[in-house]
């Protein structure tokens, strides 16, 4: 576990990763490399199960922290990913207060929340129990996903819940939930988008999104967003192979 990462998020540092979706850990050892702050494993829309998952950990580790975004905002999940060694978790669909709260608590060991006790890769498959779990509470990262309209009604009781470190926003689920699916620029839209921004401006509470490219992310970095996903494995492999093809075929032309 990176202890560095949940305290660069608290204090506001800017914060760039990418979306690892592909069970190839030589593609979490090479993004790894390429200077980004973080990693985003997706759990919950990548075909990945917890025994890739846990190989993109270790392929990726050290060198750069990794969050994982559970499949769902249960217990099991939560755990699973925190004790296969994840610096921190990404919750979707995080529409209420309750929901919030309870995912703390799966995230946390006692006092502070309820996450059971075991032995796995988190913590040296025992050789460091000890000291992980002395460290764990202090150094993992819990993340809510806000992708739902409820979300946006309630979100400053969310925002209320101590634990929650950070908020993400799903825009195209956002805009499914509001009857417009991957309308992500239509005016209502942009508008709840907006409400959770300015809400977690005044909560001081860091706040990201996912964009396609850099260009994208750049207008969300500029309006105070600190935790930010730009681009994913997938999307990088097409647009490179493209972009060297496109090349290639321009200067046999000449």
């Amino acid at each position: 576990m990176n202890p560095d990462f949940r305290k660069r998020l608290l204090q506001g540092d800017l914060l760039t990763g990418t979306i690892i979706s592909l069970s190839c850990p030589q593609i979490a050892e090479l993004l790894s490399r390429s200077g980004f702050d973080w990693l985003f494993i997706d759990g919950e829309h990548g075909c990945l199960s917890a025994g890739e998952i846990q190989l993109l950990l270790q392929a990726a580790q050290p060198r750069c922290p990794c969050v994982v975004r559970v499949a769902a905002n249960h217990e099991a999940a939560i755990k699973q990913a925190l004790d296969i060694g994840a610096d921190g978790i990404i919750a979707p669909l995080v529409n209420d207060a309750d929901t919030a709260s309870r995912v703390v608590a799966c995230a946390k060991y006692p006092p502070l929340g309820q996450r059971s006790v075991g032995i796995a890769r988190a913590q040296g498959y025992g050789a460091s129990f000890a000291e992980y779990v002395s460290r764990a509470n202090a150094d993992t990262a819990v993340i809510i996903q806000v992708e739902h309209v409820d979300a946006v009604a309630n979100i400053a009781s969310i925002l209320d819940v101590s634990g929650v470190d950070g908020v993400f926003i799903g825009p195209y689920d956002l805009s499914a939930s509001m009857g417009k699916p991957g309308k992500i620029q239509d005016a209502d839209v942009q508008h709840h988008i907006q409400t959770v921004r300015l809400a977690c401006l005044k909560h001081r509470m860091a706040l990201g999104i996912f964009g396609v490219d850099a260009a994208a992310v750049v207008p969300f970095i500029e309006q105070g967003y600190t935790l930010n996903a730009v681009g994913m494995d997938t999307l990088m492999l097409e647009q490179s192979a493209r972009r060297v093809l496109s090349e290639l075929k321009s200067g046999t032309r000449r």
